[in-house]
């Protein structure tokens, strides 16, 4: 196999590698390497298409809901959503492959997407290192049972279900206290105009009962960072799988979208 030769913007591409290693010298075959993967892998970065590079945790159940976020943003004509797990891997023994490969692709996407259920594994570093510039104004988080913890106003939907998810699965309460502490919670969430009854809730409790998972907790540094997109109107809990996939329509669509899809139909 020919060695490959350094695409155009070899420069900027170095600038980031060097700046991901901390300025170590490479060495010839680490180079080759670095030059098969963005040969191999951003082209599809730099084409005309939306790329959307989507974060989160690879283990079971938490890698289908990537898959299921995957698969809606694949939907949009112009998108190309990925994982970094299913793209080339990066030949190095003695180099950290993933901040290499993790700020080139975090660099030349257009959208970053992290998909949020707990606060440890390998989504967790990650968010550290994208929720400040030059990534931060492409990203778009999605926690799970994220609410605010100040927020105390049952304002929405999702704030009910999540209180009633986090009472349902306490153990300090027996099965009585629980149907009317969720009774109580729905009462006030109506009196507030909350669209939402009991049945809607326990609906949703039995499905986090059927599939094992109790409510998502995050650390106080996690809820910070969470907010902090939250303000920027680019945070969007979830508590269902159902839920994450509306959510993902909330994304910015590939644009500009080609003239034929753009015409309206005729009347």
């Amino acid at each position: 196999m020919s060695d490959p030769s350094p695409p155009p913007d070899a420069a900027d591409v170095m600038t980031l590698v060097h700046e991901a290693v901390g300025g170590l010298e490479l060495d010839p075959g680490e180079k080759r390497g670095i030059w098969r993967f963005v040969q191999r892998e951003l082209p599809y970065l730099w084409s005309q298409r939306t790329s959307y590079f989507i974060l989160g945790s690879y283990r079971d159940p938490y890698v289908r809901r990537l898959r299921s976020v995957q698969n809606e943003l694949a939907k949009r004509l112009g998108a190309y959503p990925f994982l970094m797990g299913d793209l080339w891997e990066l030949p190095t023994d003695r180099l950290n492959a993933f901040d290499i490969t993790f700020t080139l692709l975090a660099t030349y996407s257009d959208y970053i997407v992290g998909v949020f259920e707990k606060d440890s594994g390998g989504e967790a570093p990650e968010l550290g290192e994208i929720d400040d510039p030059p990534y931060f104004d492409k990203l778009y988080v999605f926690p799970r049972d994220y609410t605010w913890v100040t927020d105390t106003n049952l304002t929405s939907r999702h704030h009910v279900i999540q209180a009633a998810v986090a009472i349902a699965f306490t153990d300090a309460l027996t099965d009585d206290e629980k149907r009317e502490e969720i009774a109580s919670l729905v009462d006030r969430a109506r009196g507030a105009d909350v669209d939402i009854t009991e049945q809607d809730v326990w609906a949703t409790v039995r499905d986090r009962e059927s599939d094992g998972s109790e409510p998502a907790t995050y650390s106080w540094v996690h809820l910070n960072k969470f907010r902090k997109f939250e303000l920027h109107d680019r945070c969007f809990p979830w508590t269902t799988e159902e839920e994450l996939r509306t959510a993902v329509s909330k994304l910015p669509s590939p644009t500009p979208r080609p003239a034929w899809e753009r015409r309206e139909e005729p009347r």
